[in-house]
């Protein structure tokens, strides 16, 4: 009996070449693989897609299709099999090129991130990037740390500040990336930000300018930017990808519909754990034409940039899909406007239990970075959250190596 039913399927079954487009793999659950059981796996641009439910549903699978998306939920061995009843060798192979490593990534700690200025050890804990605001407008100090009479100091002393807090790298931005800021010149951002960096990264710490222009970024490590963090995929810049793949240094790859200014103007999708998740597949296929190297890469889901507060939730609850990209995931909800909406805070300042809660989760479902104003808060709650989600294992679930925090300097204040 055929057990595929068509919830917001095709209309009709396409038969596009092996080769093209490319297939992709979100691991939705592969918790019982290693014990030979299924895994729960959503199949984009997969050829034949009807034909192959059939075929695992004749293996004792189960399949439906979600937004264009084929869920199937089957012992992957039997589903690579499947594809090869009904398309031959090629299309078997491409169907275990395309699972096998999403599994393998969604079982395994996230990779570690190498930079410039050291290894960041994500395989070991949840790592926090302390936000450094350069700017007059943030949304969430308000330009605190940002005085024009007295730039840079204020700005460096807050940098300080969040990696004595227990920081493992410190993000420098000079433009407000909230919904509906103005863009800021290039000039501007320069005179805000290079300052900053060069104090902070002389001082030993591990710094990311969080920019979407190339300028800037090149600028920026040159002075001693360990990484590019950029919330707009590439989208605001053509020369930043390319300049990123020039740098050869890490980038945080983010995804936002639409532009700061346009970005909460109701935001759509069909299905929005699997638009943000091909849509990162598509960007790192981008960056690898470049020649950028996998191992270069973080992904971040870009909660709060084009979505809706529901959007938002389900992207926090399916963090774990995102890992089968084989990259570290880094997820900001920290004083966010959706933490506001649901908690009826209107002071970005006053949102700190939502933010930590959100960030535990988020660490619980498979997160490696989490991106915080209220750094020493944070520490200490990722610690608690990844010694639970730990407990049992092998591993030491409650500090990473001791070289690896001398490395990164990230003792934190009892």
């Amino acid at each position: 009996m055929r057990r595929c039913s068509s919830i917001h399927g095709p209309a009709s079954e396409k038969k596009p070449s092996v080769t093209a487009p490319r297939l992709t793999a979100r691991v939705e659950d592969a918790t019982l693989v290693r014990a030979g059981g299924p895994a729960r796996l959503a199949l984009a641009n997969l050829p034949h897609a009807e034909a192959i439910a059939t075929a695992v549903a004749a293996a004792r699978g189960v399949s439906e299709w979600v937004s264009d998306r084929l869920v199937v939920t089957a012992v992957p061995s039997r589903l690579i099999d499947a594809a090869g009843r009904v398309g031959g060798q090629a299309l078997a192979t491409l169907v275990r090129q395309a699972i096998e490593p999403a599994i393998a990534a969604w079982l395994a700690p996230a990779p570690d991130l190498a930079t410039p200025a050291g290894l960041l050890p994500s395989s070991l804990r949840p790592l926090v990037m302390g936000v450094l605001n350069v700017t007059p407008d943030s949304f969430s100090d308000g330009g605190g740390n940002y005085d024009p009479h007295d730039h840079p100091a204020t700005a460096i002393t807050a940098g300080h500040a969040l990696a004595a807090a227990g920081a493992d790298l410190v993000d420098v931005g000079g433009e407000s990336t909230r919904p509906g800021a103005p863009p800021v010149g290039v000039d501007q951002e320069l005179a805000r930000v290079l300052p900053v960096v060069s104090a902070l990264a002389s001082a030993g710490i591990v710094v990311s300018i969080d920019t979407t222009k190339a300028v800037v970024a090149r600028a920026a490590v040159e002075v001693g930017a360990a990484i590019v963090n950029d919330v707009s995929a590439g989208a605001l810049d053509e020369e930043l990808l390319p300049t990123v793949a020039e740098l050869a240094v890490p980038y945080v790859l983010t995804h936002m519909q639409g532009t700061p200014r346009t970005m909460q103007q109701a935001p759509s999708y069909g299905d929005v754990v699997g638009d943000v998740f091909d849509a990162l597949a598509g960007s790192l296929d981008e960056l690898r034409a470049l020649g950028v190297a996998d191992e270069l890469v973080v992904v971040d889901p870009g909660i709060g940039f084009g979505k809706t507060v529901e959007h938002n939730l389900l992207l926090l609850r399916r963090i774990r899909d995102l890992t089968s990209l084989g990259r570290p995931v880094m997820v900001g909800t920290s004083r966010k406007a959706f933490i506001g909406q649901l908690t009826g805070t209107t002071d970005a300042s006053d949102r700190l239990e939502g933010s930590l809660v959100t960030a535990a989760l988020a660490v619980s479902n498979g997160a490696a970075f989490v991106r915080a104003h209220d750094v020493q808060a944070t520490v200490r709650a990722l610690r608690v959250a990844h010694a639970i989600s730990r407990a049992g294992g092998d591993a030491d679930a409650v500090s990473p190596s001791a070289a690896a925090d001398a490395q990164l300097r990230t003792s934190v204040p009892s």
